[in-house]
């Protein structure tokens, strides 16, 4: 055999053995591997978003502080969206104004369940900030219930924070038990408290 020839063969032999020998000391592969975690996509999230309607036909004069407070709830959960009920349509939260003092019914609201919140003028005349009013007693629906006294930090403090404060946003506290609340559209199982709370000083 030429050299170059057995140099060859030499080579060809040494590659398999050394083939066999790495594949004879490889760690075996696992029987199977873990799945992986599944990820909360777009279409995950939506679908675990409880949708509230409601209908402010009765409600007139209070049109902007309503929309502000529907605005302000919107933007601070995730999980729960007040939307405005087609006309002749049944809404979850019925809206009116009235003469009193605001007032609302403690939730949280089931879809097709229904609750009520009066937006008192009287609030207002002894100077209250509408949209502050509007907001928080939309918070009563949403489950949340008064928090008096408390500084105007807390939406839920309501009259106690003073005439001065016009804070309509609900805070970390406040945001949390009602995300907690429509947790995976859970509020669909949980009935609404039922109490009316009235919002007078």
């Amino acid at each position: 055999m030429p050299h170059s020839s057995w140099l060859k063969a030499v080579g060809a032999a040494f590659a398999v053995a050394l083939a066999t020998a790495t594949a004879a000391h490889a760690a075996p592969a696992p029987a199977s591997a873990p799945a992986p975690a599944p990820e909360l996509t777009a279409a995950t999230s939506v679908a675990a978003v409880v949708t509230l309607r409601y209908d402010d036909s009765r409600a007139g004069g209070w049109e902007a502080a309503i929309a502000a407070g529907v605005a302000s709830w919107n933007r601070n959960v995730s999980n729960v969206r007040l939307v405005e009920a087609a006309p002749g349509t049944r809404a979850e939260i019925q809206i009116v104004a009235t003469s009193g003092w605001p007032q609302a019914t403690l939730g949280p609201v089931r879809p097709g369940g229904q609750v009520r919140v009066e937006l008192g003028s009287q609030a207002v005349s002894e100077g209250y900030d509408k949209t502050r009013i509007a907001t928080h007693e939309m918070g009563h629906s949403l489950g949340l219930p008064d928090t008096k006294p408390g500084p105007c930090s807390q939406l839920m403090s309501g009259s106690a924070a003073g005439t001065s404060c016009t804070n309509a946003v609900p805070n970390a506290t406040e945001r949390s038990r009602v995300e907690s609340a429509y947790a995976g559209g859970l509020a669909s199982l949980v009935p609404a408290d039922g109490r009316t709370l009235v919002d007078a000083p």
